[in-house]
């Protein structure tokens, strides 16, 4: 975690590598000097820390793994806040330097107080008169169940209800016939099913599609910029694979949650469906920057999780970040003549979006009700309406985990007073 933190605060500080979108997209700005860096500084803090505190952390705690959002996010604001090659430093180049090593160290640092502040919180609530991270299994079981539904509820956005849920129908059968022949993990199995129907339907359409009048047009400056970079990339890439093997982070919340509940199949299928979504608005905000996400891709992830050994984890996780970095602007061109895959993309991850919030939700209410009926499923509806009356502060997939955070603090005090 001290290396990853390390490496990612340096990257950013150097303008190679981002986690957070709009610092990767602000960064040409402060570049090539149109914008101070104080406010680049300040805009990167800002953009950070509310998703950092409200998502990162919470869901960071409620796992044995962390959210990538947790260290990433924070790694953004630390390497943009010293000075570094990027913006104009007048002449002093010895500034630089001394800036990028310090944004090293302090990533390092972070990275590494980050793990050891997790874990004595987890050990202090484990000595405290009610553990409510015992009752935060629900939260990954239904992470896990709600899988499946992924493939099917992406048609039912892209071509209608109707075939939502004949595409449903399918990926149940899968599931119970996985189930029924002692499969692992068949929620797993099920999603790959509702994959192949998804497959389908986007190819039938693909097949029909009219190619777009323009011809979607480059700059060269970023490539350029991006194959420069490009031993930087197999780096994180390998970086990225080995924490994934490890189980040390997780880069979406519905992977975190499923390695959690200790299903290792159900977290690679979520890293796949995550890359699959966010794959060409990563494509095309890297082509427009030149600076690349931390993810990539997002492909990384799954290889790292797949791997039988952390050695092959790293080598395979450099490996597949370098393919996707070279095949960027295939990729790019990919989604421009074919703007269905876009759409499916797009709807996908709303998909993905939806059963995380209802996932989060319930799993919350069951856990709260675990820790004390009736009061406690109160407790975390309440919290969830105010927050949607209020115009949702708290994003909605972190409401269940906030809630019940909020809860066992509350819990615990009312017993220490009496």
């Amino acid at each position: 975690m001290a290396f990853a933190g390390g490496l990612g605060a340096g990257l950013a500080n150097a303008g190679i590598v981002f986690f957070h979108d709009a610092i990767r997209s602000t960064m040409p700005e402060f570049a090539q000097g149109r914008m101070p860096h104080r406010e680049y500084a300040s805009l990167a803090l800002g953009s950070s820390l509310g998703l950092l505190i409200g998502f990162g952390i919470p869901f960071s705690l409620v796992s044995s793994a962390i959210l990538a959002h947790g260290l990433w996010l924070g790694t953004d604001a630390l390497g943009t806040w010293f000075p570094g090659p990027l913006g104009r430093l007048h002449g002093f180049s010895w500034k630089r330097y001394l800036g990028l090593a310090g944004s090293i160290l302090c990533g390092a640092l972070y990275g590494g107080l980050l793990v050891a502040a997790l874990f004595v919180v987890s050990e202090i609530v484990a000595r405290l008169p009610v553990n409510f991270f015992e009752h935060m299994g629900s939260l990954g079981q239904l992470a896990v169940f709600t899988l499946a539904g992924i493939p099917a509820l992406t048609i039912a956005y892209q071509y209608g209800v109707r075939h939502g849920v004949i595409a449903f129908v399918i990926t149940l059968a899968a599931r119970q016939v996985a189930s029924a022949l002692g499969r692992g993990s068949p929620d797993t199995w099920g999603f790959l099913v509702g994959m192949l129907v998804l497959a389908f339907y986007v190819i039938r359409e693909a097949r029909v599609e009219a190619p777009p009048a323009e011809t979607f047009a480059i700059s060269e400056d970023p490539v350029r910029r991006i194959r420069r970079n490009l031993p930087w990339i197999a780096v994180v890439g390998a970086t990225y694979g080995l924490v994934s093997n490890l189980g040390v982070i997780m880069e979406g919340p519905q992977a975190l949650l499923a390695l959690a509940s200790g299903d290792r199949m159900a977290a690679a299928s979520y890293t796949l469906a995550r890359a699959l979504s966010l794959m060409p608005m990563r494509a095309m905000s890297m082509l427009a920057t030149g600076a690349f996400t931390m993810e990539n891709l997002g492909l990384a992830p799954t290889a790292g999780l797949l791997s039988p050994t952390p050695l092959v984890a790293a080598i395979a996780g450099a490996v597949v970040m370098t393919l996707e970095t070279l095949s960027l602007v295939g990729v790019a061109r990919l989604f421009r003549r074919f703007p269905c895959l876009l759409q499916v993309a797009n709807n996908m991850r709303t998909a993905m979006t939806r059963l995380l919030e209802l996932a989060c939700l319930v799993g919350g209410l069951i856990a709260a009700n675990g820790m004390l009926p009736g009061f406690g499923l109160l407790a975390v509806a309440g919290f969830y309406c105010l927050n949607e009356a209020a115009g949702t502060p708290v994003i909605r997939v972190a409401v269940g985990p906030i809630a019940i955070l909020l809860l066992g603090v509350a819990l615990n005090l009312a017993s220490l007073w009496h």
